[in-house]
């Protein structure tokens, strides 16, 4: 009897095959072997490739992003919020997400995606950051900093070092609260 995998395990599967593949290595036999289910399982769930992408791009923004925001607005404090998109940055899946941000230079629908969750992401540090010092030139300042950081940190070529990100993360959310950020010039 084949087996039938869950829905939402192609979904995590795929992300697998980004972080261990890039988004080249992403292909339905390989999805359908790390599974362990023929084709006829695969298109039971979906109607065709094009159609798992798009809801796999989805699921990734859906539960990597929107549903963590929803977490980390829900805590007052916003040093606390901070901390928690930190903490979010630290256990995100960054093979994965270098893939679709590569795959988005190709890919005008994935591009559209990584936009969003680029958006959505900033909004989220602007908004505890303002709470912190008031003031929207600085809460912008430190967002696009701690989202060029973030960027940066999945995309380097460098081995990935927790302990060096949290830091960083750490000592720019103290350069926040310390008020450093107050006369940053405009461009």
């Amino acid at each position: 009897m084949p087996i039938v995998a869950a829905r939402a395990s192609y979904f995590e599967a795929g992300l697998e095959i980004l972080a261990d593949r890039g988004f080249g290595g992403l292909k339905l036999a390989e999805l359908c072997s790390r599974l362990g289910v023929t084709t006829g399982s695969f298109y039971h769930y979906f109607s065709g490739w094009n159609a798992y992408t798009r809801e796999l791009l989805g699921y990734w923004r859906q539960d990597r992003t929107v549903r963590l925001i929803e977490v980390i607005r829900a805590q007052p404090d916003p040093r606390r919020r901070i901390q928690a998109i930190i903490d979010v940055a630290l256990a995100l899946p960054h093979g994965a997400e270098a893939a679709i941000r590569a795959w988005s230079s190709v890919d005008a629908e994935v591009l559209d995606v990584q936009r969003e969750v680029d958006q959505e992401r900033f909004d989220v540090i602007f908004e505890a950051a303002f709470d912190i010092v008031g003031d929207a030139r600085q809460a912008q300042t430190y967002a696009s900093w701690a989202v060029y950081v973030f960027v940066g940190y999945e995309q380097a070529t460098l081995p990935r070092e927790a302990k060096m990100f949290e830091w960083i993360s750490t000592t720019m959310l103290n350069d926040l609260e310390a008020g450093r950020f107050a006369n940053v010039p405009l461009l």
